[in-house]
C-alpha cells in the first residue's frame, strides 16, 4: 500500500467540514458525548502507524503518530509468525512498521508533518539500538530495520536544511558511522553513506558531521574501495540459496514480499547496480568534507592505493550525473596538500591522462585537474614529466564542455618554462628524454610551424592537406594488418603535414596514434588467451558430448561464462579494471574501451 500523506490530508480536510456541518445541527447533549469520546481517543487510542496515518482528523492523527514514534524504539516484539497478538503495530512486527515509514518517507520526502513528530529521531534510537543489542536485530524481521531507518534518514534529508538539523540533534552521525564502517553488511553501509552525504553538504549540520572527519574519512576510504570486491565476494559469487534472504527482499521484492518471484539475474543487476552507488555515495561524501574543509585532504590522501584506484572509480550507467572519482581528484588538486599527493602518485597521473584522452563526458574534469597540478611550481615537473608526452595531444582541442580553450591552456601550462635557462630542471629533478622530446615538438607546432604556415600560399597548404591524407589511409591500413609501429610513424608523418587548421582532421590523426599501443598490448596478450579459451571450449564441447541435454521448447540457453552465475561478468570486469573508457554515459572513470574498428571507422568517414 502507498503512503502518500499530502494525499490523505487533503482528504482528511473534506471530511472533517463534513463533521464540522454536522455538529452544528445536531443537538446540544449529542455535541457533548462526541467531545468527551474525542478527548478518551486521544488518550487511550490506538497509536498503530497505518491506522493512525489515514486519520482524516489532524489533532488525532498527529497525536497518535507521536506516541507511536515515542514508543517504537522501545518495543520488545516477537517474530511476526509468532502468534495473532505478536508484534508492535496491529500484529505487525517492528521490522514491518518501519518498512511503512520508509515508503511515506519515499512518497513525500519534502513533507515535514513526520519528520516534526519524531520520525528521524525514532529512526535514529533503533539504529542505536540495533547496534548495541545485536540478539534483538536478530530476532524476526528486525534484521531489516537497520536498513530502512538510515534510508528514511537520508530521504527526509535530500533536500531539507531543516531535517538534516533534527537528525544531527537527534544523535544520527554516530550510529550511521557505524554501519558505514561495516558494523552490518554492504546492504546498510549504502544507505549510510546516502544519509552521512546528505548530513554533510549542509551548512548548519556540517560542523557536526566534521567532528568526525578523522572516524569518517578512513572509513569512507575503505568502502569506496572495497565495495565492488565486498559485493561480489559476499553475494553475486555466491548461489542464490546461499545468499542472505533479507537481502534478496530488499533488492527484489521489499519486505512486503510483492513483485512477483525472485529472479537471480534480476538480484545480481541490482547488487552491481547497488554496489555502483555505495561507492558514488561514499565518494559523494568525501567530496562534502573535501570541498568544506581542506585539513581532510592530507586524511583523504594518505592511502595511496585508495589514490591510485580513484579515477578508475566511475559513476556507472546507474549514476550517469556523478563525477565519482574525478570529482574528488579535483576538489583535492584544489589544495597543496592534495596536489603534492597526486603529483607523487604516478598511477593517478597516467588514470588522469587516459581519462584526459577519452570521450567521456568528464573528460573536461580530468584536464581541469592537469592543469591545476602543472600551475603549481612545486608539482609542474614530476606531473610535466609522467604526462607532457601524453598531453601535447590535446593541445589542440578549442572548446570542451563548459570549457573553453582548453588547447591554449594545456600549451600555456606546458611552455610555462620556455625560454628559462634552468626550465627543465627543479629542486635538482631533471624531464625525462620523453618529456622533452614531447615539450620540444609542442614548442615547433605551436610557434614555428605556425609562423611557416601563415606564409603558405592556399594551393601549398591544399598540397599537404592531400598528402597528409595518403598517409593517414596507409597507416589505418597498417593497423588493420597489426603493424602497429609502421602505423604510429605513418599518423606522426601525417600530423606533420597536416595543417595547424585542420583541427578536426589533427585530432582525429591523434586518436588513431593513440589507440596503437593498446592494440600492440592486447595483441601480445591475445595469444595467452586465444589458447585458454580453445581449452575451454574443447572442455564444453567434451562435456556436451558426453551429457546431452535437450533444451526445453520456446525456451532461449544464454551462457555467461564458464563457471559464472549469471549476471556476474558485469561486475567481474569491474572488479578486474578494465583498461579502456567510452562516453558511453556520464561515467567520469573506467568503461569499456571503443573497438579500434569503429574508430578508425570514425575516423575515415571524417
Amino acid at each position: 500500500m502507498e503512503l502518500n500523506t499530502r494525499s490523505l490530508q487533503q482528504s482528511g480536510s473534506s471530511k472533517s467540514k463534513g463533521k464540522i456541518m454536522a455538529k452544528i445541527v445536531e443537538e446540544d447533549e449529542e455535541g457533548e458525548e462526541e467531545e468527551e469520546e474525542e478527548e478518551d481517543s486521544l488518550s487511550s487510542g490506538c497509536h498503530c502507524f497505518l491506522c493512525a496515518i489515514k486519520e482524516p482528523d489532524a489533532r488525532l492523527r498527529r497525536a497518535s503518530l507521536a506516541a507511536f514514534f515515542r514508543e517504537l524504539p522501545y518495543c520488545e516484539d516477537d517474530d511476526a509468525g509468532a502468534g495473532a497478538g505478536a508484534g508492535v503495530d496491529g500484529g505487525r512486527s517492528c521490522g514491518e512498521v518501519v518498512g511503512a515509514v520508509w515508503r511515506a518517507a519515499m512518497a513525500a520526502p519534502d513533507d515535514p508533518e513526520l519528520p516534526s513528530l519524531g520520525a528521524i529521531r525514532c529512526m535514529s534510537l533503533l539504529l542505536a539500538r540495533a547496534l548495541a543489542d545485536v540478539e534483538w536485530r536478530r530476532r524476526g524481521r528486525n534484521v531489516y530495520v537497520p536498513y530502512y531507518a538510515a534510508h528514511v534518514i537520508g530521504s527526509y534529508t535530500i533536500r531539507s536544511s531543516a531535517h538534516a538539523e533534527l537528525a544531527v540533534a537527534a544523535g544520527a552521525v554516530r550510529p550511521l558511522l557505524a554501519f558505514l564502517g561495516g558494523a552490518m553488511t554492504w546492504v546498510e553501509q549504502r544507505a549510510a553513506a546516502r544519509a552521512l552525504g546528505h548530513l554533510a553538504s549542509y551548512d548548519a549540520t556540517f560542523p557536526t558531521v566534521a567532528r568526525h572527519a578523522t572516524e569518517a574519512v578512513p572509513l569512507a576510504v575503505r568502502a569506496a574501495s572495497t565495495c565492488v570486491g565486498n559485493v561480489y565476494a559476499s553475494f553475486v559469487a555466491l548461489a542464490p540459496s546461499k545468499r542472505p534472504k533479507y537481502q534478496r527482499d530488499l533488492l527484489t521484492r521489499g519486505l512486503d514480499g510483492g513483485g512477483g518471484g525472485v529472479v537471480a539475474d534480476g538480484e545480481e543487476r541490482k547488487a552491481e547496480e547497488w554496489a555502483s552507488q555505495l561507492q558514488c555515495w561514499s565518494l559523494y561524501f568525501l567530496s562534502c568534507l573535501a570541498s568544506r574543509d581542506v585539513s581532510s585532504h592530507a586524511t583523504i590522501c594518505h592511502d595511496p592505493v585508495f589514490l591510485r584506484e580513484l579515477c578508475q572509480m566511475w559513476g556507472g550507467l546507474a549514476n550517469g550525473d556523478s563525477p565519482a572519482g574525478v570529482g574528488l581528484l579535483r576538489l583535492l588538486c584544489r589544495s597543496a596538500a592534495g596536489r603534492a599527493a597526486i603529483a607523487a602518485c604516478r598511477d593517478a597521473l597516467s588514470g588522469l591522462c587516459d581519462l584526459a584522452r577519452s570521450s567521456d563526458d568528464w573528460q573536461y574534469m580530468a584536464i581541469d585537474c592537469l592543469l591545476l597540478l602543472l600551475d603549481d611550481r612545486e608539482t609542474r615537473h614530476a606531473v610535466a614529466d609522467a604526462t607532457a608526452a601524453r598531453l601535447v595531444d590535446l593541445a589542440e582541442l578549442r572548446h570542451l564542455g563548459p570549457r573553453r580553450r582548453l588547447g591554449n591552456a594545456i600549451t600555456a601550462a606546458l611552455l610555462l618554462d620556455d625560454g628559462d635557462d634552468d626550465g627543465d630542471i627543479v629542486h635538482g629533478r631533471e624531464l625525462g628524454m620523453e618529456a622533452k622530446e614531447a615539450i620540444a615538438r609542442l614548442r615547433e607546432v605551436q610557434v614555428e610551424r605556425k609562423g611557416r604556415e601563415d606564409a603558405m600560399s592556399r594551393d601549398e597548404l591544399l598540397k599537404t592537406r592531400i598528402m597528409a591524407k595518403e598517409k593517414k589511409r596507409r597507416g589505418n591500413d597498417m593497423f588493420w594488418h597489426g603493424e602497429v609501429e609502421k602505423a604510429i610513424e605513418l599518423y606522426t608523418e601525417a600530423l606533420e603535414l597536416c595543417p595547424l587548421s585542420r583541427r578536426r582532421e589533427r585530432l582525429v590523426l591523434h586518436s588513431n596514434r593513440a589507440q596503437c599501443p593498446a592494440r600492440a598490448a592486447r595483441r601480445r596478450r591475445g595469444g595467452g588467451r586465444r589458447d585458454a579459451r580453445a581449452v575451454a571450449r574443447a572442455a564444453r564441447s567434451e562435456r556436451a558430448r558426453q551429457e546431452p541435454v535437450a533444451p526445453r521448447a520456446g525456451v532461449r540457453h544464454e551462457g555467461h561464462g564458464q563457471g559464472e552465475p549469471p549476471g556476474l561478468p558485469g561486475l567481474r570486469r569491474r572488479v578486474a579494471q578494465p583498461e579502456g573508457r567510452d562516453g558511453g554515459g556520464r561515467g567520469g572513470g573506467v568503461a569499456r574501451r571503443e573497438p579500434e574498428a569503429a574508430v578508425l571507422r570514425r575516423a575515415d568517414d571524417q
